[in-house]
This record gives structure tokens, sequence and C-alpha cells, in this order.
């Protein structure tokens, strides 16, 4: 037998490099094996999973660098980190370290807002103001501003690596992107918002992450919400958004569902808020609570 016909027997197939893949992630207790195997053998390929699972079932050859990508995986190396790239409704968002990879969790949140953008336009307002406090990778607001291109985007953001990664994603869609703290944001812009979106840290600090790609790879400083309970920043965050917001303006806000009935507390304490609404994601958990700002009271 010759050399050649020795190396053609060696090479592995990718039906058959997938479902080893799959086995290793599993064992390496990846939560999604299966898609995390699949996609990573489509970013070497780029053909979409469809022709990808079609290219499984001939004798097509698993890609050069699969098992590499794999390994990495396998040490619970977040896959976007592997990929570059997050998927969040309809776009492509560039990550990697030092920013919080956003969730699918998310996406309902963006819908709140969305809404809220197309009742406004039903009511007459033109070119409706939003900001996005503590926007990370930029999904929110890049989200709202490539569904929603009539609206006025801005988007704010501390960590110096967080807001490089929001450049790069939100330069492209228009949405005025500055660096600073949720806390006291854009002061010159007071009063002028019609909508105020935030999904700020708020993990308590004695609650570490279960996942490994979390505890481990994503920015301390986008888990945790500051005090033992983690509501320093969600209460930041609702009192700069009553700062924000003109008078009957919107405010969403994500949390964990464990926090939603604390959450309503704190904005009904305040006195500044009506409607206070908790919303429930695909998973039917308690993800965000709304409220509109009261207008001020005569004196």
């Amino acid at each position: 037998m010759t050399s050649e016909h020795q190396t053609a027997k060696t090479v592995q197939s990718l039906a058959d490099a997938v479902r080893e893949a799959t086995a290793l992630l599993a064992d390496a207790g990846v939560p999604s094996p299966r898609v995390d195997a699949e996609l990573l053998a489509d970013h070497l390929l780029g053909v979409g999973l469809g022709r990808l699972r079609a290219m499984m079932l001939g004798d097509a050859p698993a890609p050069a660098g699969y098992a590499e990508l794999v390994a990495e995986r396998a040490r619970r190396i977040p896959l976007q980190h592997i990929t570059g790239v997050a998927h969040f409704r309809y776009l492509q968002l560039a990550v990697g370290p030092g920013v919080f990879i956003p969730r699918p969790e998310t996406e309902s949140v963006v819908q709140l807002v969305i809404d809220r953008l197309r009742a406004l336009e039903r009511a007459g307002v033109f070119r409706p103001k939003v900001v996005d406090l503590g926007t990370g990778s930029g999904a929110i607001a890049g989200s709202v501003a490539h569904e929603v291109p009539e609206a006025e985007v801005h988007a704010v953001e501390y960590s110096e690596f967080a807001h490089a990664w929001a450049q790069k994603n939100l330069q492209p869609l228009g949405v005025r992107l500055v660096r600073g703290d949720l806390r006291d944001a854009l002061p010159e812009l007071n009063g002028t918002f019609d909508v105020v979106v935030s999904n700020p840290p708020y993990i308590p600090a004695e609650a570490i992450p279960n996942e490994p790609e979390v505890a481990l790879h994503d920015p301390p400083e986008a888990l945790y919400g500051g005090g033992a309970d983690g509501m320093e920043l969600p209460t930041a965050a609702a009192a700069s958004a009553a700062r924000l917001l003109v008078p009957g303006g919107f405010f969403v806000m994500e949390h964990a569902e464990v926090q939603a009935a604390w959450i309503v507390a704190m904005l009904n304490r305040a006195g500044r808020w009506t409607d206070v609404t908790t919303h429930l994601d695909l998973n039917g958990k308690e993800r965000a609570t709304s409220a509109l700002l009261a207008a001020p009271r005569a004196q």
C-alpha cells in the first residue's frame, strides 16, 4: 500500500469528528455538546448548519484544526470566545475576553423596548430617544438601532474593554456610545429620553456562578451588582432612569428571576414610578421589570 493510500485512510470524516467531539464535550459537562460541536465545525467551514448537516451524511472530511477548537471548548472556554462572535436577535456581535457574552434571555427585554417604541410611533412621537445603561457588547442598543432605525439610540459603558467591543459593534449602527458610569452618565441629557433600558450587573457578592464559562471568563464587573444582595447597581440604574426620562417615559431593567419582587418593591418605594410590571422571558422566568416615570407633582 502506498503512503498516499495510508494518508487517505487516516482522514477522519466530518460526521465521525462531530460525533467524537459531541461525546468529548458531553464528558466535559458542556451544556449543549452536539450544538457546540456543530458550531465549531461550521466556524471553520463557514457553510451554515443546514449545509453542514447535509455534508455529514456523506464522506466530507473534518476541517483542519477542528480537534484543537474542540479541546478548547472542552476546557470550558466559552464558545463565543473561540469563534469571536455572539448571535443575538438579528445581529452577529464581535465578542471576546473582557466583555459579557449576551444571553438569549435578554432578547425578550429588547422586545419590550421595541414594543414601547412602536407604541410611541403610533402616538405620533417622532424619532424617540433611547439609552442603554451598561451596554456591554452593545447587544441591546445595537438591536434597538437595527430594528427601529428611526430611533435615536445612545449607549453607556464603563469598562474600557467592554467599551472597545461595543464601539466595534455599535459604530456601524449609528448608536451614540459614551464611556461613563451608569450612575451619573449623560447629565446634559437629563429629562430627554423616551426609553431607558438596562441589564446591569446584579449577582450578589457571595453568589459564585456555577458555570465555568461565566465564573472564569465573564468579567466580574459585568456580573456582580455591588453589596451583599447585588442590588447597588440596579438601584443606581433606576435612579438614573428617573433622572434621564421624560415624564411618562418607559424604564425596563433585566434582573435574576429571584429578584423580581425586590425590584418591584424598590421602584414602588421610590414614589416616582407608575405601572410597575414584571415580565417573563421565553422560559417563563421573571426576567425584567418595567415602569413609567410619574409626572412631577404640582407644588
